[in-house]
C-alpha cells in the first residue's frame, strides 16, 4: 500500500507547505490573542490548538505516504465509519448548547459531522470518477450522489447542526456542477431545491434557528439579544480601521464584548488587531493557498484525482466564504468554522487531512 521513491520526493509540494505553515502561524498567534488571558494555561485554546496542530501535522505525514487512488477502495469503508459514528453521537453523544454532536474519547472530543464533509468529497468524487458521462448526468444518474449525500445530511440536522448540514449540500452541489449536468436536470434541481427552502422553513427550521436569519435581516431590533453577535463583530471588524489596533490591543475581544472569539469569530478578533491591510494579506495568502489548489486539479494525473482535488479545495473555500461574510454580517450566524483559524480539533484535524490529499495527489501526478 505505501509506495514512497525518489520520484516523490522531488515532486513533494513545498509552495503548498509553506503556505499552509503560514496560515497556522497567523492562526495560532490570533487565538492566542483571541483567548488572552488565559483563565490557566492547562485551559488557554491556543495551547490545546498547538496540541491539535503538531498531531494533525503527523497525520499529514502519514496521509501524505499513502497513494490518493487507494481511497477509490477505502471511501465505502470509510463512509460507513462516518455514518457509523453518526448514529452513534445520538446514543453516547456529548450534549453542548442544545446539540448532541460530540462522542468524547477521553483525550478528545470527536464531532463527527466535521470528517463527514471530507467523507461527503472523497465518496462523489469516487463515484463521479467512476460514472463519467459525457453529455452531462441525468436526474436518474444523479440517484447514487443524491442518496450518499442525503443520508449523513439528515442525521447531522437531526443533531441539530443546520450549518455542517449545509455544507454537505454545498459540496454535493459543487462537484455535481463541475462534472455537468444535463439542462432539464439543472431546471429540475433549481425548482426542487427552491421547494425544499420552503418546506425547510415551515415544517424543519427550530425557532432559534428561523430567530438567527430573521437577526441577519435587521439585527437591530434585538441589539442585545440574538442581534448582539452579528453587532459586536462588525463593531470589531470596522474599529480596526485601514492598519488595525495592534497585536493583543482589541479592545472587543480583549473586553469579552465579542461572543465566541476564539471559534466562529475568531477573524473579528484579527480584522480588530490587523485592520483592512492585515486582513487582506492574510485573506491573500489564505486563498492563493486555495488557488494553488485548484493549480494542482487541473494537473491530476487522472479524473478521480481532478475531483478529489476540486472538492477538497471547495470543502475550504465555501466555509471560509461563509464564515468570513458571517462576520461581516452579510450572513446569518450558521455556526460554521473558518478552517485552520478557528478552535476545534476535529475541524483542524480534516482541513488538514483534506490538505494532505491536495499533496498527495501533486506528488503522484508524474505516475500512469
Amino acid at each position: 500500500m505505501i509506495r514512497i521513491d525518489r520520484r516523490l520526493l522531488a515532486n513533494f509540494d513545498f509552495v503548498l507547505l509553506m503556505l499552509l505553515l503560514l496560515v497556522c502561524a497567523m492562526a495560532l498567534c490570533n487565538l492566542y490573542s483571541a483567548s488572552y488571558p488565559p483563565a490557566s494555561i492547562a485551559s488557554a485554546p491556543y495551547i490545546k490548538q498547538g496540541i491539535f496542530f503538531l498531531v494533525s501535522f503527523v497525520v499529514l505525514l502519514l496521509v501524505i505516504c499513502v497513494d490518493y487512488q487507494e481511497l477509490l477502495f477505502w471511501n465505502y469503508p470509510f463512509y460507513v465509519l462516518i455514518i457509523g459514528l453518526l448514529i452513534l453521537a445520538f446514543f453516547i453523544g456529548h450534549e453542548a448548547n442544545g446539540s448532541q454532536r460530540w462522542i468524547n474519547l477521553g483525550f478528545f472530543k470527536l464531532q463527527p459531522s466535521e470528517p463527514a464533509k471530507l467523507m461527503m468529497v472523497i465518496a462523489l468524487a469516487s463515484y463521479y470518477s467512476r460514472k463519467e458521462i459525457m453529455d452531462g448526468y441525468s436526474l436518474k444518474q444523479l440517484g447514487v450522489p443524491i442518496l450518499l449525500t442525503s443520508l449523513p445530511f439528515v442525521l447531522i440536522l437531526l443533531q441539530p447542526d443546520l450549518g455542517t448540514a449545509m455544507m454537505l449540500g454545498v459540496i454535493f452541489v459543487s462537484m455535481t456542477i463541475f462534472v455537468r449536468l444535463k439542462l432539464s436536470t439543472y431546471l429540475i434541481l433549481g425548482s426542487a431545491g427552491f421547494g425544499m427552502i420552503l418546506f425547510a422553513w415551515e415544517k424543519v427550521l427550530k425557532p432559534y434557528q428561523k430567530q438567527r436569519i430573521q437577526t441577519f435581516l435587521n439585527p437591530e431590533n434585538d441589539p442585545m439579544g440574538h442581534g448582539y453577535q452579528i453587532l459586536q463583530s462588525k463593531i470589531a471588524v470596522g474599529s480596526g480601521g485601514k492598519f488595525g489596533k495592534g497585536y493583543l490591543e482589541g479592545t472587543q475581544g480583549h473586553l469579552h464584548f465579542l461572543p465566541e472569539r476564539h471559534t466562529d469569530f475568531a477573524f473579528s478578533v484579527f480584522g480588530e488587531e490587523w485592520g483592512f491591510v492585515g486582513s487582506l494579506i492574510f485573506l491573500s495568502i489564505y486563498f492563493f493557498m486555495l488557488i494553488w489548489g485548484l493549480y494542482i486539479a487541473m494537473n491530476a494525473r487522472d479524473r478521480f484525482g481532478v475531483l478529489l482535488s476540486f472538492g477538497v479545495v471547495m470543502l475550504i473555500f465555501w466555509q471560509a466564504v461563509i464564515n468570513i461574510l458571517m462576520i461581516l454580517g452579510l450572513l446569518p450566524v450558521v455556526g460554521i468554522p473558518l478552517p485552520l483559524v478557528s478552535y476545534g480539533g476535529s475541524s483542524l484535524l480534516t482541513t488538514m487531512m483534506g490538505i494532505a490529499i491536495l499533496m498527495n495527489v501533486r506528488m503522484r501526478r508524474f505516475q500512469v
